[in-house]
């Protein structure tokens, strides 16, 4: 019995030396450090106290929570180790690889109009290196009347950000890039519909080019009428001003449910997974 244990102790630190190795192999030049996905469970297979990140990231993904402004205290380490680590790739994987079917199996009509909608950041540009040194949530103190799910990581600063989108050094998510070129050749049209302002088109359109987006159709970003505009009905009204001017949007990814809910979604959409924010 004895040695029977041993040996399950040496095939699990067998197996963990292993996907950590391979995680480092595959994590396709992004400039960070991969990590295991660490689930914040106890002994015995049973949770603590308190909140199960799986399950609030379950929840987050699955659109069944929403609203909400930070990620809870609780899993600000699950949600880090989670975005720099090899399980986050493989769920990036497998959305790209889905999409990647469907478009095959489109019969496209060569008049240049079939078209796939794009979102940038998280989708199709990976933020991570900002929120690796930033943190991916400081905790602060609530008062007495906080809800749970505001227990974490302080409100998005829209300022660093942005100094952040400037540097153009954001890389891309491997795995989009290998599916928007696998839809170029393909022979549909990119189009990208995004939450970045006007004035940071230059940056935005640099920044794509220079890891390996080329040759889109269109780069939508918000203008300043549009300011007041939630992002599901920015992103809507730009797709139907698309559909108006002859377009058929035959796919559709983004990381957030605003990318791909609303109006004129296209014939299918594809949701990335995102536990760091929310945008409505």
């Amino acid at each position: 019995m004895e040695r029977f244990s041993l040996f399950i102790l040496l095939a699990t630190l067998f197996s963990a030396t292993y996907c950590h190795s391979s995680s480092v192999e595959r994590h396709g030049g992004l400039p960070l450090p991969i990590h295991l996905l660490r689930p914040n469970s106890g002994f015995g297979g049973e949770l603590p106290k308190g909140l199960s990140c799986n399950s609030w990231r379950l929840a987050v993904e699955t659109n069944n929570l929403r609203y909400w402004k930070t990620v809870p205290a609780e899993c600000e380490n699950y949600v880090g180790h989670y975005m720099l680590g090899l399980h986050y790739r493989q769920d990036s994987k497998y959305v790209t690889l889905e999409a990647a079917k469907y478009a095959k199996s489109i019969k496209l009509t060569g008049d240049g109009k079939d078209i796939w909608v794009f979102d940038i950041d998280e989708t199709s540009l990976s933020d991570l290196p900002y929120y690796a040194t930033h943190g991916f949530g400081h905790f602060y103190v609530p008062n007495f009347f906080t809800s749970l799910y505001d227990l974490g990581a302080k409100p998005y600063n829209s300022t660093a950000f942005n100094a952040w989108v400037d540097t153009g050094k954001a890389p891309a998510l491997p795995e989009t890039l290998k599916l928007y070129k696998h839809l170029k050749a393909l022979g549909f049209k990119v189009v990208y519909i995004t939450g970045r302002e006007e004035n940071r088109r230059d940056i935005t359109r640099k920044n794509l080019h220079a890891v390996g987006y080329k040759n889109w159709e269109k780069l939508l970003l918000k203008q300043p009428s549009d300011s007041k505009k939630t992002a599901t009905m920015f992103k809507s009204e730009k797709r139907a001003m698309l559909v108006k001017q002859g377009y058929r949007i035959w796919g559709n990814i983004g990381d957030q449910w605003s990318d791909i809910l609303g109006t004129d979604i296209g014939g299918k959409t594809f949701k990335l997974p995102d536990p760091m924010y929310y945008i409505s």
